[in-house]
């Protein structure tokens, strides 16, 4: 199976479905449903996410009563002039940053856009108030099923809005994600990787901006040319305010541009941001813009998400692969915690990986790294803010060919040939690096044994891999 750009992508027998041939979220099939509309002349409404309180979740500062409006102009349309990161601004209730600012860069990437929002709906042809949007959901495309019914307050909308007043496409997206995730509520606070990964299904990378490589802006360059998604987080404290120039503190932005200018004949690297809140912009030299100087001193990381690594190595004729396995941390079985458990660390999953030689055209790469290795944890609840993330991170292991699972004897003195840098408290963490020719085992783990998940682990890489 390929992605849209391309990248080859083996998928085993959990992971065969695709935007096009989405999994139906709560078994709700929205091609039944509409027809069911207009055949009984209805507008559709949502029993499994319903206008009131349990889909709005609970605000502290919430105190006005909340309404659920269908009728809040006459003339509503999904998308007016096409799509564009300037049509929304966030509302001021719900913390949501993260998710508008990965609006902020789908709205960039038209391919994209088609998987996320399927084509052929609108509020005149065919209206039967009920809309769908597609995700990707711990490894599986689902299509979620809505209604257009929006939390209004003195009919205005309480959450996303749009800077145009009859266009919906930004609020109903939300609403498609909020009922993903349990609630508005559970929309509170997250990371843009999140959203990235679930708007792509693809590669997620990331880097800490004061650990960056020399070449980061080359990089960023490449990626967004490449049907590629990129945020960054500003962490510093509103105490810090006057150091950033007009960039909010403790918030997150689209990456919208990288660039590159000559000022005294001297070039001078740019990259451009999106603030989701709509207001507030840098006021630091360059104006839209920021020097990569100024955005790696400001920012504290950039996400990156693409369907494919490919545009790393500058190369036309070498292409990454990706496989992908589901499985499981289960108390006193296969959940073993980190690697100083000593008794217990052989326990956890063990994932096989045998890479083949480099092609001339791969190996000549501009870059030394060959393989990704992200893992992600899934605590199989709907609520997104019921269950925090466990600490979590990866070992990779020199081997020989051996059947069977490797005992704790294994683990004694031997040394990790690759790791992640630490145990994140993240849905997903990843790390870059190089692995000769040869067979490996990647071991995940959490920090504790008997702490619970399933998880998903993906390989991306320039060699022929085989993953078991």
């Amino acid at each position: 199976m390929s992605t849209p750009d391309g990248c080859q992508h083996n998928p085993n027998e959990d992971d065969v479905n695709s935007p096009t041939s989405s999994l139906n979220f709560l078994d709700q099939n929205y091609q039944e449903l509409h027809q069911n509309c207009l055949t009984e002349n209805t507008l559709y409404n949502d029993e499994l996410f319903p206008p009131d309180n349990s889909s709005i979740g609970l605000f502290d500062d919430l105190s006005h009563e909340v309404d659920m409006s269908q009728e809040l102009v006459s003339d509503p349309n999904l998308i007016v002039d096409g799509m564009s990161r300037f049509d929304y601004a966030q509302g001021s209730v719900l913390g949501n940053c993260w998710f508008l600012a990965a609006i902020g860069a789908l709205t960039f990437e038209k391919d994209i856009i088609k998987q996320v929002m399927p084509a052929e709906q609108s509020f005149t042809e065919d209206y039967a108030g009920i809309f769908h949007f597609r995700f990707w959901r711990f490894g599986k495309w689902i299509d979620v099923v809505i209604d257009d019914q929006l939390p209004t307050i003195d009919d205005e909308l309480l959450f996303v809005c749009s800077k145009t007043y009859n266009e919906f496409w930004p609020a109903l997206l939300e609403k498609a994600y909020a009922k993903v995730c349990g609630s508005y509520a559970d929309l509170h606070y997250g990371f843009i990787s999140e959203a990235l990964m679930d708007f792509t299904g693809g590669t997620h990378m990331y880097y800490t901006l004061n650990m960056a490589p020399a070449d980061l802006w080359k990089i960023m360059k490449c990626a967004f040319k490449s049907k590629t998604l990129m945020g960054c987080l500003v962490s510093k404290t509103p105490e810090e305010n006057e150091l950033l120039h007009g960039i909010a503190p403790k918030h997150v932005y689209t990456v919208t541009g990288v660039f590159e200018v000559v000022s005294d004949e001297n070039p001078v690297q740019l990259v451009r941001l999106l603030n989701p809140w709509g207001e507030e912009q840098w006021l630091g030299d360059w104006s839209d813009g920021m020097s990569m100087e100024d955005f790696t001193n400001i920012f504290e990381n950039i996400e990156i998400c693409c369907l494919c690594p490919d545009f790393l190595d500058g190369s036309a004729e070498c292409h990454w692969t990706s496989k992908r396995h589901f499985g499981r941390w289960n108390a006193g079985i296969s959940a073993g915690g980190d690697i100083i458990k000593t008794e217990t660390f052989w326990t956890n999953p063990q994932f096989r990986v045998k890479l083949d030689e480099l092609d001339e055209e791969c190996a000549s790469g501009q870059r030394p790294e060959n393989i990704l290795v992200s893992l992600m944890q899934n605590h199989e609840k709907r609520n997104r803010k019921s269950q925090d993330n466990f600490y979590i991170g990866f070992y990779v292991f020199e081997m020989r060919s051996q059947s069977g699972r490797f005992s704790s004897e294994f683990f004694i003195d031997r040394e990790p040939v690759a790791q992640t840098d630490e145990l994140l408290c993240f849905r997903e963490v990843m790390k870059f690096f190089r692995l000769e020719p040869g067979e490996y085992m990647i071991v995940p783990c959490t920090e504790n044994p008997g702490e619970i998940a399933s998880i998903i682990l993906s390989v991306f890489s320039k060699n022929e891999t085989h993953l078991e």
